[in-house]
């Protein structure tokens, strides 16, 4: 099923017109073949008869010169020829005329068959039949070396009218004694001509094909109809992630997605009183324990023994630490910014010139335009990752490129890197690697920095450079 996946479409509106289009042809291919073999029995009954009729009149015409005394077969058939009382090329030849036969077609044993059976019944089994089919050049007329265009146009005027058609012509050679054959050839009439059924006449493909471009039109106006909702839905659950403050999402549509409209701005408006009551409650948390931290500050100044006073003070350094991380992780993440025309490239050059030595930062920034984002939190999180980077690897190599859904940026130091099982852990807030402890920090940067571009709908990743070095990787889609 995977393997199948690659060569459908990707959208869902791609893939309902995909199977609506399948569904009609499969269900034209079906009224073809029904049709066809409909057509096909109607055909075949029709060209029974009518072949039936005409060996019937085949056989009229054998008995009746057989009937006729030999001197007079001769006289009737010149007045026969100019006056056109016969439907049929009727002569008498010395010999039997062999000629090129047609390739074979659908019904052509069907209709060799009923004449010859016919003309045994009328006319016993005695004389000696044969019954084949030819073209207009391949016929033989009179002799082996005469043609039908050699014959004045007199002579087949009112019997084998073939221009401008071409049908295939019945030729029957009846063997009255030894020098003398009954030579009949007629033209397949119109209804029983051609001998095969045709697949789809003309008419009946337009006909189709217009049925199909009318379904195929409507089928893509409802998927389309189906699948807007979706869309709107999709467009609504992304703008989310980046902004709560969202206007709600229309609940039209089908049923369904009537119902996910309406949990989706549920969900909204639950998220957007948690966050709400988030915000009051750190900003109660900061109000009320600033306020007895600096009491007791004063408080242990008033301490005589300077030991006790030292360590006090050292405890209430610690808690006021720890307070001023977890606010500023609370104000770092809480991203209340609106979106943005952000210029990465000048961006990082403008945190590279504020940096203490520009010298420990490279740019390489192959990207052109501009990214929609929050500024002031995509700069706390570069400058975060980027200290990170000098403070711990010396340098930071950065490379911004175009990517085919939005912007890649490799951030890569020259550190002993990150090992594989802290991977997860130096997300989490305080964490610290061992050998990092030494050095100032809260262990914040890293949570915080993914918590952005999390927020943004991109991804951040991190491995080990095979050349040394720690190796982050932003995706960021546009």
């Amino acid at each position: 099923m995977p393997v199948l996946d690659r060569y459908l479409p990707r959208s869902l509106f791609g893939r309902m017109a995909l199977v609506l289009l399948g569904s009609i042809l499969l269900a034209e291919v079906f009224l073809v073949l029904v049709w066809r073999e409909q057509a096909a029995s109607r055909d075949e009954r029709l060209l029974r008869e009518g072949t039936q009729s005409l060996a019937l009149s085949l056989a009229s015409t054998a008995r009746f010169f057989t009937a006729l005394p030999s001197e007079y077969r001769h006289l009737t058939l010149n007045q026969l020829r100019s006056m056109g009382g016969t439907r049929f090329f009727v002569s008498l030849n010395r010999q039997f005329l062999a000629m090129d036969d047609l390739a074979d077609f659908e019904r052509r044993q069907l209709v060799q068959s009923t004449v010859l059976n016919t003309l045994r019944e009328q006319l016993g089994s005695e004389p000696q039949i044969h019954v084949n089919f030819t073209s207009q050049d391949g016929l033989r007329i009179l002799n082996p070396d005469t043609r039908l265009r050699d014959l004045p146009p007199s002579w087949v005027e009112y019997s084998l009218t073939l221009e401008p058609l071409d049908p295939p012509i019945l030729v029957t050679q009846i063997r009255l004694k030894d020098d003398e054959w009954l030579y009949l050839a007629a033209a397949m009439p119109m209804p029983l001509w051609p001998l095969e059924t045709a697949y789809l006449p003309a008419r009946e493909r337009w006909l189709l094909a217009l049925m199909t471009l009318l379904l195929l039109l409507t089928s893509i106006a409802l998927a389309r109809s189906l699948t807007r909702p979706l869309k709107q839905l999709a467009r609504h659950a992304r703008k989310l992630g980046q902004e709560i403050e969202q206007p709600p999402l229309s609940e039209d549509g089908p049923r369904e997605i009537q119902e996910a409209a309406r949990a989706l701005n549920a969900m909204q408006r639950q998220v957007q009183r948690y966050v709400k009551d988030r915000a009051q409650t750190f900003s109660s948390i900061s109000h009320d324990l600033k306020t007895p931290i600096t009491r007791l500050r004063l408080r242990v100044e008033l301490i005589e023994e300077e030991a006790q006073r030292e360590a006090l003070l050292r405890n209430l350094d610690e808690l006021e630490l720890l307070v001023k991380g977890a606010l500023q992780c609370m104000k770092d993440t809480d991203i209340h910014e609106n979106t943005e025309a952000v210029d990465l490239s000048g961006l990082l050059k403008s945190i590279q010139s504020e940096l203490p030595d520009p010298s420990r930062l490279t740019l390489r920034c192959l990207a052109q335009g501009v990214y929609p984002g929050k500024p002031f939190a995509l700069k706390r999180c570069l400058t975060n990752l980027i200290d990170n980077g000098i403070k711990y690897g010396e340098c930071v190599h950065i490379t911004l490129l175009e990517g085919q859904t939005g912007l890649h940026l490799s951030l890569r130091d020259e550190g002993p890197g990150i090992p594989q099982t802290y991977r997860d852990q130096v997300f989490e807030p305080y964490f610290r690697l061992p050998a990092s402890r030494s050095k100032p920090g809260d262990g914040l940067g890293l949570g915080i920095a993914r918590q952005i571009i999390h927020a943004h709908g991109g991804t951040l990743s991190l491995s080990n450079y095979s050349g040394g070095g720690l190796l982050i990787q932003i995706e960021l889609p546009r």
